[in-house]
């Protein structure tokens, strides 16, 4: 059985996350980060100095999303990746083996702006530089519409940005959910945690693989993250099973 978490890079969820955990009492913990990705979240927390040195030869692109992401994480009173260190703490200190499940950060960038179009990577250049002056209140308001109509949104974002929903999201999406095929064949109980926007790609997916999971979304963490002050709260999964 595997759970999907699906979370966000910028929120404060490790109560609800731990909650989950120790629930569902994995045998395996899965993070949608590469093994490149990971030593960066760990110099970034141990080196700030060693990790800004180290970032300058990073795609300009992949460090524009990298700092939105740190300036929205500082709304919310948490550092950008604090999930995932959550979940890989978790495993740690229960002795759980902890599985990275996704592409080279660095290589799916170069790809994308390899193949990307001029038009399309001006588009990306000019969100990019807006997305700094972008407000807590706005980030509310997109993802409420994201939550009501996950479809539109990632349509909308296709037919703005074609090649960014390609490699960024369907090829991940292909990615990751085989690498989780191939944990449920060698565990019993795997929980992984993933940003929430890939959550629909992968449960179709995982789905035509008739492999039996379950899933919380962002929205039910984050409301469980509200209501962590009353013990009696409580989150609710969706569950399929393989036919």
């Amino acid at each position: 059985m595997i759970t999907l978490i699906g979370t966000g890079h910028v929120f404060n969820l490790s109560s609800a996350l731990l909650r989950i955990f120790d629930e569902k009492s994995p045998d395996v913990v899965c993070v949608e980060l590469d093994k490149q990705r990971f030593n960066a979240l760990m110099m970034k927390n141990s080196d700030p100095k060693g990790y800004k040195a180290a970032s300058k030869n990073l795609p300009m692109v992949y460090k524009l999303l990298a700092r939105f992401q740190e300036s929205m994480a500082n709304e919310y009173g948490v550092t950008a990746g604090a999930e995932m260190l959550t979940a890989i703490k978790y495993a740690r200190s229960q002795q759980l083996p902890v599985v990275f499940i996704d592409m080279n950060a660095q290589f799916l960038f170069r790809e994308m702006l390899r193949s990307m179009p001029l038009s399309e990577k001006l588009k990306l250049l000019l969100s990019g530089l807006g997305g700094f002056f972008i407000s807590k209140k706005r980030v509310e308001k997109e993802l409420s519409k994201f939550e009501k109509n996950f479809d539109s949104y990632i349509e909308q974002i296709g037919e703005k940005f074609p090649t960014i929903k390609r490699v960024l999201i369907d090829e991940r999406n292909q990615y990751m959910t085989q690498r989780l095929s191939e944990m449920d064949e060698q565990y019993g109980k795997v929980v992984a945690v993933v940003g929430d926007g890939h959550i629909p790609g992968i449960s179709e997916l995982l789905k035509s693989k008739q492999v039996e999971f379950e899933i919380t979304r962002l929205s039910e963490l984050r409301n469980m993250e509200n209501k962590d002050e009353n013990p009696t709260s409580a989150h609710f999964s969706i569950k399929y099973k393989s036919m």
